[in-house]
């Protein structure tokens, strides 16, 4: 104890010490950090972050360690969603909970725990949703895509350049993707292999024709030009035809979602006829199986009048 005066001091000067070179680290981080960053804004491959704060990183760290987080993060990733995985598991919990208390309040208890299954097939099912809806607005952007590189091919300009003027050109998601191919192109990978990327993260038979185009082009060489204006006007008709489509199966879609809907709605007449009849009807096993089998029946249903309505253009 008598010597406390002189490891207070001790301890004092070491935490001072321990603070100016994190001081110092931190700076010079810093400073490497703006050096790179203009570097790589000379070659227009980087651009300024959005400044949005990452909520529930700590959920994030851990859930991209388990195989069930690389999942979910590699389904974020192809649909463009500003979104980490533990922003996005989070996000879905609060939603399953929240989904079981007002079901279970306005129904039964029991059916919120349906309704909390239900929730965890609809997590699933919005990322997949997702990726198609950014396909989709991707395919709507294919004919305006060829047409500005059949114009820089025609000019004298490289494929690899091309496809970065693109990027610079188009709106997302066309722009965004892109972009990534360019990146991958600056980095040393083949035009095979930036391309085919692509095709994976948004499949469509559009797609896949364009990049077969463009890789047998830069194999074999030919008249590229050519054949890009015939792949735009086969894409501008075929963006048509797929409008058409989708304009006459609207009924059929609405249908699919109305049958659930009225299932729904009886329940809810009948507890407003006889209130607690659900909680009477649900508390035995008899009248929870006779629940479950109504409900898959309705999701059959809803699945097959999809599956009917679905047509490939």
């Amino acid at each position: 104890m008598d010597n406390l005066p002189l490891l207070t001091i001790g301890v004092t000067l070491l935490t001072c010490v321990l603070a100016v070179i994190g001081v110092h680290v931190y700076s010079a981080g810093r400073a490497q950090g703006q050096v790179l960053f203009e570097r790589m804004s000379q070659t227009g491959q980087v651009t300024t972050p959005t400044g949005r704060r990452r909520r529930f990183a700590g959920v994030d760290r851990r859930l991209r360690t388990t195989s069930l987080g690389k999942r979910v993060d590699r389904k974020i990733a192809v649909t463009g969603l500003d979104l980490t995985t533990g922003e996005y598991v989070v996000y879905v919990v609060a939603g399953l909970l929240g989904l079981y208390f007002a079901v279970g309040a306005i129904f039964a208890p029991f059916f919120g725990v349906l309704a909390a299954l239900i929730g965890v097939w609809g997590g699933n099912a919005f990322l997949n949703w997702q990726r198609v809806k950014r396909t989709e607005a991707f395919i709507s952007q294919l004919p305006e895509l060829t047409r500005v590189l059949a114009n820089a091919t025609q000019a004298g300009l490289a494929m690899r350049t091309a496809l970065a003027m693109a990027a610079e050109e188009l709106d997302n998601p066309a722009g965004e993707e892109l972009r990534r191919v360019a990146d991958q192109l600056a980095v040393g990978h083949s035009l095979d292999d930036a391309l085919g990327e692509l095709a994976d993260r948004l499949p469509s038979r559009e797609l896949v024709v364009l990049v077969t185009t463009l890789v047998l082009s830069s194999r074999a060489g030919g008249q590229v030009v050519s054949s890009l204006r015939n792949l735009t006007e086969t894409l501008e008709e075929r963006k048509e035809t797929r409008r058409e489509v989708t304009t006459m199966l609207s009924q059929v879609k609405v249908t699919a979602l109305a049958v659930p809907l009225l299932g729904l709605g009886f329940l809810l007449m009948i507890n407003g006829m006889a209130p607690g009849a659900l909680d009477t009807m649900t508390g035995s096993v008899l009248g929870q199986i006779a629940v479950v089998v109504a409900f898959g029946m309705y999701g059959v249903g809803f699945f097959l009048i999809r599956r009917m309505s679905r047509v490939q253009v």
